[in-house]
């Protein structure tokens, strides 16, 4: 078999119809017959199904698909490793990222790394849930969470920096209702919850500084949202306490727009990781991606100036 075999029996296989095969291959439609046919004549053996609606792989194909899906990818590895021989990376890099993380810091960082290597095409996709990234064509990821349970061994996870959430509230809401002093208290605070990643959203998990045992504290107030940004606008208005990552308000902490709430109190689930498919060799230009990415947050240039994030708002008052 040869490489364009493989490629039309997967074609056929994704589009599930011959002549939209063909429009995939950029060829016509009897080419594609007669290519299947005399390829299933050489093997001696069907490899699809076809009815006047659809085409479907019987055993056989499906057999061929699989392992044409290994031969392919041992063709593309074997073409890059040849292209990064030369002097500067070239190729394509396809990622994904979180919405906000991937906006905010990955975004920036992607576009100075590009220009240090301008023989480079970055792609980023922006998506809530971390896609099939070996399925779907990506190299890696960017998210905030590693990958757990029993897929983990099909990854290869790398922590690019640390990152807690941290309890933050407006001056206007402090001044109005007083900071609290103790976990209990929040207990009587309006807190803003945002509902996500199929977690209880009104039980917040929290550590105090060198300590590993974390207190659980359950939370109530008047406005939740699935939608993080909503949450961080309702706390910029000041309707009440929010828990939300450094890198993501780390501009409004440090114009005190928003202030640090019990800081010595965070949630430390949220680290910022690199994921990508196992591969048996790792290509020359995904490996200098990462390197970049492991020093460029290695220092958290979210963190703001402590102070000016701890200082209490004057005139503050107990929580009725």
């Amino acid at each position: 078999m040869e490489r364009s075999d493989l490629e039309l029996v997967l074609a056929v296989r994704d589009q599930r119809n011959l002549a939209a095969a063909a429009m995939s291959l950029g060829v016509a439609p009897p080419v594609v017959t007669k290519r299947l046919a005399a390829l299933e004549a050489r093997l001696g053996q069907r490899l699809f199904q076809r009815t006047t609606r659809r085409v479907s792989p019987t055993a056989e194909g499906e057999a061929v698909c699989e392992r044409a899906i290994a031969l392919l990818q041992g063709f593309r590895d074997l073409e890059a490793e040849l292209q990064e021989r030369q002097s500067e990376p070239t190729g394509m890099i396809r990622l994904a990222a979180t919405l906000g993380f991937g906006r905010l810091w990955l975004g920036p960082a992607l576009a100075e790394f590009q220009m240090r290597h301008p023989k480079l095409q970055i792609q980023l996709q922006l998506t809530e849930q971390l896609p099939d990234l070996a399925v779907e064509g990506f190299d890696g990821a960017v998210w905030l969470w590693s990958v757990q349970g029993r897929r983990a061994s099909e990854w290869v996870a790398r922590r690019l920096a640390r990152n807690q959430r941290v309890l933050v509230a407006a001056p206007a809401y402090l001044q109005r209702r007083g900071m609290p002093a103790s976990l209990e208290e929040l207990q009587h605070h309006d807190c803003l919850l945002i509902r996500e990643n199929e977690q209880r959203f009104d039980l917040w998990s929290l550590h105090r500084d060198k300590e590993k045992t974390a207190t659980r504290i359950r939370i109530r107030g008047p406005l939740s949202s699935n939608s993080g940004e909503l949450v961080r606008d309702w706390c910029l208005a000041g309707h009440g306490i929010m828990l939300r990552s450094l890198w993501d308000i780390a501009p409004q902490l440090q114009s005190g727009r928003l202030m640090r709430v019990l800081p010595a109190y965070s949630m430390t689930d949220a680290d910022i990781h690199w994921l990508a498919p196992y591969r048996a060799q790792t290509p020359r230009r995904i490996r200098l991606l990462v390197d970049f990415l492991v020093e460029r947050f290695r220092d958290e240039p979210w963190k703001v100036n402590p102070a000016a994030s701890r200082a209490a708002p004057r005139n503050s008052r107990p929580a009725r």
